[in-house]
């Protein structure tokens, strides 16, 4: 004669029960139930239910994390971002700026500023668009804008290319930059042209000055 579970109750452990058996004398064969006691699986839905809560309450932490918003950089007040406003994007800006030599009105000739090229990098450093004539910023989600000039203050590192307040001009796409008003430059590194090698002689002349800086992208606050 063989043994079976006969009966079945649950004691306290780590899981909130524990199967128990007590054994009687039986040719009948015992089935699947009396060896998973119903207290067995609540205790496992509840461990389950409190393991989707920590993983949610994380979820939760990381998201919120991500969403805090960027604050803006401490910069002139000519250059600041008008009320109203709140920062969209920084992005970081590593390439060249293009000059040509052209003769201005007097005759006299000059480097001029032909365009910027230049990769657009977030926080992490990965490329999320570029920079280029217009001037224009297009971003890898398709949004792009292009702005002019509104003011600007000198650089506090002499050697480097000033900060600049700009005014979107033009939207095409939808994305990061759909409702992008206004642009900062700041925090510039180089970018100047040569002191020489623009003269009569050497007219329509290329020259690069690599560059960083970062450009923070404004938008109406939330």
């Amino acid at each position: 004669m063989s043994a079976r579970p006969t009966a079945r109750e649950c004691s306290p452990d780590l899981l909130g029960c524990i199967p128990v058996v007590r054994v009687s004398r039986s040719y009948e064969r015992a089935d699947s139930s009396d060896r998973f006691p119903s207290c067995y699986n609540s205790a496992m839905r509840k461990l389950m239910q409190s393991a989707l809560a920590i993983i949610g309450l994380v979820i939760l932490g990381l998201a919120g994390a991500y969403a805090q918003k960027q604050s803006p950089p401490d910069v002139p007040a000519a250059i600041q971002a008008p009320p109203g406003l709140e920062v969209a994007l920084l992005a970081h800006a590593s390439g060249s700026q293009i000059y040509t030599c052209q003769a201005g009105t007097e005759g006299k000739f000059a480097w001029t500023l032909k365009a910027p090229d230049a990769e657009l990098k977030d926080e992490k450093g990965k490329v999320i668009g570029s920079h280029s004539a217009g001037p224009a910023w297009k971003l890898n989600d398709g949004s792009e804008v292009t702005g002019k000039a509104a003011a600007h203050v000198d650089s506090p590192d002499a050697g480097s290319i000033p900060w600049l307040l700009v005014n979107v001009v033009s939207h095409s796409g939808q994305g990061l930059l759909t409702n992008v008003t206004t642009i900062q430059r700041v925090h510039t590194h180089g970018g100047k042209p040569p002191a020489d090698g623009c003269d009569a002689s050497h007219p329509n002349a290329e020259t690069k000055s690599s560059y960083t800086a970062d450009y923070y992208f404004y938008a109406p606050a939330k």
